[in-house]
């Protein structure tokens, strides 16, 4: 594990971020299984995360 490697991480409100690998993931997130650069979680990120609204809010918007 290098320290210049991140691994991408979600909440339940289907939040994305980027955190420093080999660390503790903190309550209410998990991994997806993406690790890599900082470059390379981000693109991943951008890729996945379409919708910026919180699952939450979605819902009550009636979308599924």
């Amino acid at each position: 594990m290098s320290e210049d490697e991140y691994d991408v991480v979600v909440n339940d409100e289907e939040q994305y971020s980027i955190w420093a690998a080999g660390r503790a993931v903190p309550a209410g997130w998990q991994t997806v299984g993406v690790r890599g650069s900082r470059e390379k979680c981000l693109e991943h990120i951008e890729t996945v995360w379409t919708d910026m609204r919180p699952r939450s809010l979605r819902l009550a918007m009636g979308e599924h």
